[in-house]
């Protein structure tokens, strides 16, 4: 367990320092058998210490000292839809974020997997931290791996640490790619 906590804690430092959350946003889990460890609440997930990492079984009981995350639910009703699902980042990435705050949708870009959808999918807005969000957000990554919260950030899962970790760093530099691409082609040649 104490590896698997290590390694969590290096995944938030890293998506700290690659500019994927910033401030108190954010949160990481990976499930470990009947349970999940889960970032803190109201906490940077830079600098996270092992003692600060929450345990909270599938009953929402927590096992350790601390606060989860306030999207503790969302987490726990993605893992018990999705068994095949191991670990589940949720940023605030600012590229990704700004499509869900725009009416535009991210593609799906090669280099990722195959292909099956045009677009990354997204769920409405639905405030954080709540049962409604929950629900939508497990609902709608039933066969997805990534999934847009409109007017509030992404949700990727995966097999593992590593995995979903390249994951919503590929999302996000697939949005910077769109974005620019958008503003390039929206600028009138001046030569």
């Amino acid at each position: 367990m104490y590896d698997d906590v290590s390694k969590l804690i290096e995944v938030c430092n890293n998506l700290y320092d690659k500019q994927l959350v910033s401030g108190k946003s954010g949160n990481v889990s990976i499930r470990l058998g009947d349970y999940i460890a889960i970032t803190p609440t109201l906490k940077s997930i830079n600098g996270l210490d092992e003692e600060d990492i929450v345990l909270v079984d599938f009953n929402f009981n927590t096992l350790s000292n601390g606060k989860p995350s306030s999207e503790v639910g969302m987490h726990l009703e993605i893992y018990k839809k999705r068994p095949d699902v191991n670990t589940i980042i949720h940023t605030h990435a600012p590229y990704a974020t700004g499509f869900a705050f725009s009416d535009k949708k991210i593609k799906r870009l090669e280099g990722f997997g195959q292909i099956k959808k045009p677009y990354i999918a997204s769920i409405e807005y639905e405030k954080p931290g709540t049962e409604n969000l929950a629900l939508s957000a497990s609902n709608a990554i039933k066969e997805e791996d990534v999934l847009i919260l409109k007017n509030h950030g992404v949700i990727c899962v995966g097999e593992n640490l590593k995995e979903t970790e390249s994951l919503a760093v590929f999302i996000e530099e697939s949005a910077k790619t769109q974005f620019v691409s958008l503003m390039l082609n929206s600028v009138k040649d001046i030569i």
